[in-house]
Parts: C-alpha cells; sequence; structure tokens
C-alpha cells in the first residue's frame, strides 16, 4: 500500500502546478473512490476534518507555508502505487482536475463524511478541528455516489 507522500507525488507528477489545497482534496477524492471501487484504504494515513475541508497532517507538513506545488515538492515515491491505486487516482484526476481548489473544497462541504466529523468534533464552520473523518462514512458517502453513477 502506498502512502499519502506517495499519492501526492504521483498526482502532481500527473497534474501539477498545483494549490496545496487542491492537491489535499484530490488526495480525497482519489483515497474516496478508491475505497468505493476496490474496498480498501490508498494509504493508511487519516483525513481530519479542519474548516476548509479533509486534510491529511502528514501530508500538511510537507507543504506547510507553500500554496503553489510542483512535481518533486513532495517527498514521495509516484511508483510506490499499484495498478489499482493508479488507476483510481488516474480516473479522479480526469474527472476532478478542472475544479479549483475552492470548488472541490466546496463539495466536501455537503452532507458527508467531512461534515459528520465537524459534528462529531462540535465545531462551527471555521472552527478549528481535527477530527478523524471514518472510514466507514467515507466508504458509505462514496459508495452511494459510485452506485448513482451506475
Amino acid at each position: 500500500m502506498a502512502n499519502v507522500e506517495d499519492v501526492a507525488a504521483y498526482i502532481l507528477a500527473k497534474a501539477a502546478p498545483m494549490s496545496a489545497m487542491k492537491l489535499q482534496k484530490l488526495c480525497y477524492f482519489a483515497y474516496g473512490y478508491h475505497l468505493a471501487w476496490e474496498d480498501r484504504q490508498l494509504f493508511p494515513e487519516r483525513f481530519e476534518a479542519w474548516a476548509n475541508g479533509p486534510v491529511v497532517y502528514e501530508l500538511y507538513d510537507q507543504h506547510r507555508g507553500r500554496y503553489r506545488l510542483d512535481k518533486g515538492d513532495i517527498a514521495g515515491d509516484p511508483t510506490a502505487l499499484d495498478d489499482d491505486e493508479r488507476e483510481s487516482v488516474d480516473v479522479v484526476l480526469e474527472n476532478f482536475k478542472t475544479y479549483t481548489a475552492h470548488e472541490l473544497s466546496a463539495m466536501t462541504h455537503q452532507a458527508g463524511p467531512w461534515v459528520y466529523a465537524r459534528d462529531r468534533a462540535g465545531v462551527t464552520d471555521l472552527a478549528r478541528s481535527n477530527e478523524e473523518l471514518r472510514d466507514a462514512d467515507i466508504a458509505d458517502y462514496f459508495g452511494a455516489l459510485v452506485d448513482r453513477e451506475d
């Protein structure tokens, strides 16, 4: 299994440059769809319910303070992804790369895992939270999206 840095490096290798926020959201959508399609995590790191949407802290730690990211800016190995992981990320990139970071963020704020985590944490819209998104919620949400697309 790849880690979040590997997935982020793969995304940047295929679609850089982009903002750090967009990279985080593309990682989230790739994770969610991969979980729905393959019934397994794309990477082991957890998403937290930050004010601007789901964020993986370990990835944030690598791009902290930088707005624009390019190929090679995240210390991951794009070749570490297996065929199914690459396919999931490629499909997400094909369908979501044209959206802005703010459009992707708005999509994560609809009913679903981010909202549930924020509710559990009892925080308002712009308040800080490190409440983790639950895989069961992510799988249910993206599974329902996949079922609608079929």
